[in-house]
C-alpha cells in the first residue's frame, strides 16, 4: 500500500492562508498526524515535533516567549519550514537530520545521516553521575532495584571508556558530568567519529574526550584501565530490524542491526570487559527491546536492571567482580 503524502496543493495552500508561528506549529501537528510521520527519535508527541521544525527554522531558542508565538512569517520563511515538513512526510527524514540538531543531556549536537540520533535514558544516568548505581567506596553496587543501600555519594571515575560513541554524545555528556576524568570514545566507523570530533569541539571537549576508531575493544590498549565503562552499542535484532519505520532506515544500519538476537556486539563486549576494567570498575550496557533476549541467554546472572524516572528501559550494569565472575560463560556464548 502507497504511503500518505503531502501535495504542493495542501503546502501552498498553508503558504497563503497560515500567518504566524502558532499557526505553523499547528499546521506541523495536523500534517504529521494524517501522513502517519512516526516518532521516537528524539521527540515523542507531534507537537515537539512541529514546534522543533519551526522554532529552529526561525533560529528561536525553545524557551522564547509565549508571545512571539502571534508573530508573522515571512513569505521565505514559510516556504523554508513547508520544504523541511514535505521532506519529514514524503522522504521520512527525521526532524533531526533536516535540521542538523539533536538533544542530549540538555545540551546541543550536531547530527546527520552518519550517525545515530541521540535518544538514550543512559542521559539520565550521567545527569545523576550514576548515582544510585555506582560502586561505593568498598567497590559494592547500590542500585535501588535489588534494595541495596543508596549510594548519594558514588565514587568518581577516574578514567572511563564510552563504547559505539556515534555521535559522541554520551562522551561529552559523561566529560561534563565528570570534568576530573579522562574519557576514551570509541566506534568502529570513522565517519561517526568525524561526528564526534564535531561535537567535541563544539563542547571544547577534546582535550578531555580521546576518540578512537576501533572495533570494540581491538584497538585498545591492553594497559588501558577503566572505572566506567558505558556503550550503547547496536541491539536491535533480525526481527525489529525487518520492521522498523522508515524513518529508521535513514539511520546507519551499522549502529542498529546486531544479529539474530540483537546481542552480538554485547556478547564479544562482556567476554572481553574484564581485561580493561579496573578491580572495582562498572560496566553499563544498553540492550534496548533485546533485554528478554540477555535475560533468556544468561538466565543465571543477576544482571542489575536499571530503572528510570524519565522513561527507559533496556540498561543493565555489572560490577567487575561479575564480569569476572561470569567470563566463562560470556567467552562461550560468542564462540557458539
Amino acid at each position: 500500500m502507497d504511503r500518505p503524502t503531502i501535495s504542493p496543493e495542501h503546502l501552498q495552500e498553508a503558504a497563503e492562508t497560515l500567518t504566524t508561528i502558532r499557526d505553523f506549529i499547528r499546521f506541523g501537528v495536523t500534517a504529521l498526524r494524517q501522513y502517519d510521520a512516526h516518532l521516537g527519535q528524539g521527540t515523542e508527541d507531534f507537537f515537539a515535533e512541529s514546534s522543533a521544525l519551526v522554532l529552529q527554522t526561525l533560529s528561536l531558542d525553545w524557551n522564547a516567549s509565549p508571545e512571539i508565538l502571534d508573530a508573522k512569517l515571512l513569505a521565505s520563511e514559510k516556504a523554508e519550514f513547508l520544504q523541511l515538513l514535505e521532506r519529514r512526510i514524503n522522504e521520512k527524514v527525521p526532524t533531526s537530520y533536516l535540521l542538523n540538531l539533536a538533544y542530549f543531556f540538555n545540551k546541543p549536537f550536531y547530527v546527520d545521516e552518519r550517525v545515530l540520533i541521540p535518544r538514550s535514558p543512559i542521559a539520565e544516568l550521567i545527569e545523576n553521575r550514576f548515582a544510585p548505581y555506582c560502586l561505593d567506596e568498598n567497590g559494592e553496587m547500590r542500585a535501588a532495584d535489588n534494595n541495596l543501600p543508596v549510594n548519594t555519594q558514588p565514587k568518581t571515575p577516574q578514567r572511563i571508556l564510552d563504547m559505539c560513541t556515534g555521535s559522541g554524545c554520551i562522551a561529552i555528556a559523561l566529560a561534563y558530568a565528570f570534568p576530573d576524568s579522562e574519557v576514551d570514545a570509541t566506534d568502529i566507523s570513522k565517519e561517526a567519529l568525524e561526528v564526534a570530533s564535531i561535537n567535541a569541539e563544539y563542547h571544547d571537549k577534546q582535550y578531555q574526550v580521546a576518540l578512537l576508531e576501533s572495533d570494540l575493544f581491538a584497538k585498545i590498549p591492553a594497559e588501558n584501565q577503566y572505572d566506567l565503562i558505558v556503550s550503547n552499542p547496536p541491539y536491535v535484532d533480525a526481527e525489529d530490524m525487518a520492521d522498523l519505520p522508515d524513518e529508521f532506515r535513514h539511520e546507519p544500519e551499522l549502529a542498529l542491526a546486531a544479529g539474530q538476537d540483537g546481542l552480538d556486539l554485547v556478547r564479544k563486549m562482556l567476554a572481553q570487559a574484564p581485561d580493561y576494567l579496573t578491580e572495582d570498575g562498572l560496566i553499563v550496557i544498553e540492550v534496548g527491546n533485546s533485554e528478554w533476549a540477555m535475560k533468556q541467554n544468561f538466565n543465571t546472572i543477576d544482571f542489575h536492571w536499571l530503572k528510570f524516572q524519565k522513561g527507559g528501559s533496556g540498561i543493565f550494569a555489572l560490577t567487575a567482580a561479575q564480569c569476572r565472575q561470569f567470563r566463562d560463560l560470556f567467552i562461550q556464548s560468542v564462540q557458539a
